[in-house]
């Protein structure tokens, strides 16, 4: 039975769709599952999104659509990009799926029934872009400490989880397992912070919103966000809370505990304090690893809209591919600090390494395979001591990745597998194939110095497979050769003589460097526009005079469904509409035509002005005027599925 090793991402978070930074993490942790496959392991490789909390509340409100549908439309699009960049996940969990939301609760009231948590009063600083509580000496000058943001304060019953019941035994278990926190300076920061500070317990439970996994014995309360998204390492696995773990499912048994679980440096906190706490209370072990990526920054800047330097992996991948992409992240990305892209390193990068050093080496080989050989592989009969240069060149840089690799230094992987090929394009301006193409007395030595040049790259093409794995297929295909797996590196003997190998392609084409930044600044200026045409601040209008309560009190607003809709023949902006009070049925006749469809309406809750005295719009009586805000852009107020009929609005 093969080793098994299972691995994790952060689940994203579905408030919007993630720019290159966060999709940098998806592109290594698929490294590391492609890279673990290739080492004979049995892999799980599990990613997903994370889909409750205040944000999304705040985001779905504001586009007047439940929070379901908007993270439905975010999970679709995050699944897409991973697809896009090539991302080999064995599964996607969201936070929404019935099954893990029944786990939630089932996990929430077990730590209840245990004693682990009990209600209160929260008071202290919160981050609603993080979903992140803070006490006063971790918020810096009012900002969040994690994301730089504005916090607020919150006051609200709450549920929190007894913290300093585990700690002793966390530090212990931190103290005994060394690389339990990757990289090293992280678990100082975790220990020397937090726990040496003392834990305070942590609030679970939210009343001041409602998108959340409900607390079924208190319906007051929704689970706190990080509880619920944490578990999904487990319920992706069909962890049952009702049972112990020599119980569990033979599937769960197999993969927990987890090998690594890869995310970025911002929430290492929820990871390897909070997560193994929460474990440690459901009588589980603990992941074995936890590695905290640094960040991607553009330049020394942060990514940010207004400075219009946010980029996007997909949109990257217009201008180099998918693989010219992942190579960039997975090449740039230092182990413990932070990275830095620009558009004039991408595209430094990709001519010098991806263009120049791997694209020309794998095209001059072939076609001169080709020229000289009729694309028969030569079998390596004249041997010479700048063979044995080259081979060791191939030998040391399937030791590099295997030994960084193991680290999760996979920049080191990719240097050392880059130098192999620099060293191969040097073989080729020391053995000068062309010259020896006209001595037929050479004519075997030609063919070795072609098969070496081959199996170099056959060699690294099989060493590029978990990094950019279709340009790394489409060589192998070229070289026409079945040897893929990293045991048929051992001996320097991949590529068959008397067997053919196929016509080059074009790998990677060159970046006209000026041309294409000049393509992104005008993509940037565009950013930057539109940031702050989002961002403007509108003029206060004039408005209306102003009117006492007496007034506004005489103006019956009441809750409405619309029931039926349609076009009123010959009038572009008018729909007629039938609507619903509860108590009784109306016809209103409203001037949004524009902008809804009949059909998309129906259904709909909306406020009605229902005091209104009757009119005739294009022959049609209307009583009654739908609320809306807008003038050049009509947008109708809908209201929740679950609001009453007939309701006074006040």
């Amino acid at each position: 039975m093969s080793e098994k090793f299972y691995l994790t991402t952060a689940i994203a978070y579905a408030s919007r769709k993630p720019h290159f930074g966060n999709t940098y993490e998806a592109i290594m942790s698929d490294a590391v599952a492609r890279y673990q496959r290739m080492c004979g392991k049995d892999v799980f490789f599990c990613t997903g999104t994370d889909e409750h909390g205040q944000k999304i509340e705040n985001l779905a409100n504001d586009q007047g659509i439940t929070p379901k549908a908007y993270v439905d439309g975010v999970a679709g699009e995050i699944r897409k990009l991973w697809d896009e960049m090539n991302v080999s996940y064995d599964y996607f969990i969201r936070t929404t799926d019935d099954y893990h939301e029944a786990a939630v609760q089932k996990i929430f009231k077990r730590f209840y029934e245990q004693g682990d948590i009990y209600k209160d009063i929260y008071e202290g600083w919160y981050c609603t872009p993080c979903e992140s509580f803070f006490t006063e000496t971790q918020v810096e000058e009012g900002k969040c400490p994690d994301c730089g943001r504005p916090v607020h304060m919150a006051s609200e019953e709450a549920y929190k989880f007894r913290m300093s019941k585990y700690a002793d035994r966390l530090m212990k278990h931190i103290e005994e397992n060394p690389d339990f926190i990757q990289p090293e300076l992280r678990k100082k920061e975790m220990v020397n912070n937090f726990l040496k500070a003392g834990l305070q317990d942590l609030c679970v439970s939210r009343t001041s919103f409602k998108w959340g996994v409900p607390v079924d014995f208190d319906d007051k309360h929704v689970v706190y966000v990080w509880l619920d998204a944490l578990t999904n390492y487990i319920t992706a696995l069909g962890y049952d809370p009702d049972k112990s773990f020599d119980e569990q499912s033979e599937h769960f048994k197999k993969y927990w505990p987890a090998d690594v679980h890869v995310i970025g440096k911002d929430i290492l906190r929820f990871h390897t304090i909070y997560w193994p706490i929460f474990l440690m209370a459901l009588d589980l072990p603990l992941p074995k690893k936890v590695f905290g990526h640094p960040w991607f920054n553009f330049g020394m800047d942060k990514m940010s809209k207004s400075k219009g330097n946010v980029i996007y992996a997909d949109k990257l991948a217009e201008h180099f591919g998918v693989d010219g992409v992942r190579y960039y992240a997975l090449s740039e990305m230092p182990f413990a600090s932070d990275g830095s892209i620009t558009y004039e390193s991408v595209i430094k990068r990709y001519n010098m390494d991806l263009v120049n050093n791997l694209g020309n080496l794998v095209k001059r080989t072939l076609d001169m395979e080709k020229k000289y050989f009729g694309k028969v592989i030569p079998a390596p009969t004249a041997p010479d001591a700048l063979d044995d240069e080259l081979k060791a060149a191939c030998k040391k840089a399937y030791e590099t990745l295997t030994t960084a690799m193991d680290d999760y230094h996979i920049a080191d992987a990719l240097e050392g597998l880059f130098e192999m090929f620099s060293r191969a394009n040097k073989y080729i301006d020391e053995t000068t194939p062309w010259s020896l193409a006209k001595d037929e007395a050479q004519k075997e030595r030609l063919g070795t110095v072609l098969y070496n040049l081959m199996e170099t790259i056959r060699q690294g093409a099989v060493m590029l497979l978990p990094f950019i794995p279709a340009t790394a297929t489409e060589i192998l295909d070229e070289l026409n050769t079945d040897r893929r797996d990293f045991a048929s590196l051992a001996n320097f003997d991949g590529m068959v003589a008397g067997g053919e190998v196929c016509d080059s392609k074009v790998l990677f084409a060159r970046v006209d460097e000026e041309k294409k930044l000049a393509e992104f600044e005008a993509e940037r200026q565009a950013l930057i526009a539109a940031a702050q045409k989002e961002e403007a601040k509108p003029e206060k209008p004039e408005g209306c005079a102003l009117i006492g309560i007496e007034d506004f009190m005489n103006v019956e607003l009441r809750t409405a469904k619309i029931i039926a809709c349609e076009k009123v023949p010959k009038a572009k902006k008018l729909l007629k509409l039938q609507v619903d009070l509860g108590y009784e049925q109306r016809q209103v006749v409203s001037g949004i035509a524009k902008f809804y469809e009949p059909e998309a309406l129906i259904g709909k809750k909306i406020i009605l002005v229902a005091n209104l005295k009757p009119a005739v719009l294009c022959g049609i009586e209307s009583n009654g005027m739908i609320l809306a805000s807008g003038e050049e852009t009509v947008r109708v107020v809908f209201l929740a599925e679950d609001t009453p009929l007939g309701e006074r609005v006040r």
